[in-house]
């Protein structure tokens, strides 16, 4: 585990990754943990089996997988952040509309769930990159932001909904959305990559990166 800690605190690209995890499941949980609530009241009150149906609509997302993993193998990292963080700001639009169109909420979750599965593939082709040879514990520690995002998505979900109803819901996870975006636009300088020389250029055990 210190081990996990240390390489995380030496590579930034880790870090930038990880606050993107979190953020960017921070919004996937601020939906799929609240969408309930208003389609289990009027004007839909929708059965829990129905509901749960519902939630299939955002696995078409699911093929942004194979076009994110495409695009990384072309050296389009940074294209695939930028357009999966674009995407997931602009899913909260549709979204909005959950109360007065089921078609909103169909459109705006596939969005999301694709922009989602996008940038987290892209975030582990990166950051896997880092140190092949450390692969497992820095698929560990990125985990940890992912599960942090989730929960904090479904804690901000309930409290945002019983403050203010759904509104308030979208406005979370746009606001989680937007300051991914944000963080990614701030730190592209990093170009997604590691910053990684050879070896026998700066003295460090073969398999290793500076």
């Amino acid at each position: 585990m210190a081990s996990t800690v240390a390489l995380f605190a030496r590579h930034p690209l880790l870090r930038i990754r990880g606050a993107l995890a979190l953020l960017v499941f921070a919004a996937f949980s601020t939906l799929w943990s609240g969408v309930a609530q208003p389609l289990s009241g009027p004007p839909w009150s929708l059965s829990h089996t129905a509901i749960g149906a519902f939630g299939l609509a955002g696995a078409a997302g699911a093929v942004a997988a194979g076009v994110a993993g495409r695009w990384n193998d072309r050296g389009l990292a940074e294209r695939t952040t930028g357009v999966g963080l674009a995407l997931l700001a602009l899913s909260w639009l549709p979204i909005a509309l959950t109360q007065q169109s089921l078609w909103a909420l169909a459109i705006g979750a596939v969005l999301l769930d694709f922009a989602v599965q996008a940038v987290h593939v892209t975030n582990q082709t990166l950051i896997h990159a880092v140190r092949p040879d450390a692969g497992s514990r820095i698929i560990g520690g990125y985990m940890v932001f992912y599960s942090a995002g989730s929960g904090l998505g479904a804690l901000g979900s309930s409290l945002a909904y019983a403050a203010a109803g759904w509104s308030a819901v979208t406005a979370l996870g746009m606001s989680f959305s937007l300051a991914a975006l944000l963080l990614w636009a701030t730190t592209r300088r990093n170009k997604g990559r590691p910053t990684c020389r050879p070896a026998h250029r700066v003295g460090t055990e073969p398999g290793r990166a500076d």
